[in-house]
């Protein structure tokens, strides 16, 4: 092969590496997701994935799998922060539900429940919440999308 060739076939790995690369990193939108009727695109599941780094995985885990022995009440009497992940209760929700509590605290849906979640109006604008709430659905195994997509659906005033 002359230089040239050896040029062009290098760029073709480099280039092919490249894509590969993206192609790994960019997120995986299980078909018919949705947020309260709504197409979820890879684009939102990729910046609700970085939001969610940025505002949620501190308390919640990097991997979304909650704080430790989460079930069981702090000395606080409060409840620790509950995973994400499909071994958490989220799934068990509405989409409006999951918005509003992320929106202004569960206290909105829970009147006089005490939590130390903070609700994050003011701080994420309202597609930036559903984007959040997009890449957590990303990562359910399918029973439990479907699942969250019949409780949404059967939620008054949901999708």
């Amino acid at each position: 092969m002359t230089r040239p060739g050896h040029y062009a076939a290098g760029l073709v790995v480099a280039l092919g590496s490249t894509a590969w690369v993206v192609a790994a990193d960019a997120p995986i939108v299980p078909e018919g997701l949705s947020f309260r009727g709504a197409t979820v695109t890879a684009k939102q599941v990729a910046l609700g994935q970085e939001l969610y780094a940025a505002n949620c995985a501190a308390c919640h885990g990097v991997n979304l799998e909650g704080e430790p022995d989460w079930k069981r009440r702090k000395d606080n009497g409060r409840m620790p922060a509950p995973p994400h992940d499909a071994s958490g209760h989220t799934w068990h929700h509405a989409d409006r539900q999951l918005f509003t509590i992320t929106k202004l605290g569960v206290n909105a849906i829970v009147p006089g429940y005490e939590s130390d979640m903070p609700g994050f109006e003011g701080v994420l604008s309202d597609d930036e919440i559903k984007a959040v709430l997009a890449f957590i659905k990303s990562t359910w195994p399918e029973r439990a999308r479907d699942f969250q997509a019949e409780v949404t659906a059967n939620d008054e005033g949901g999708s």
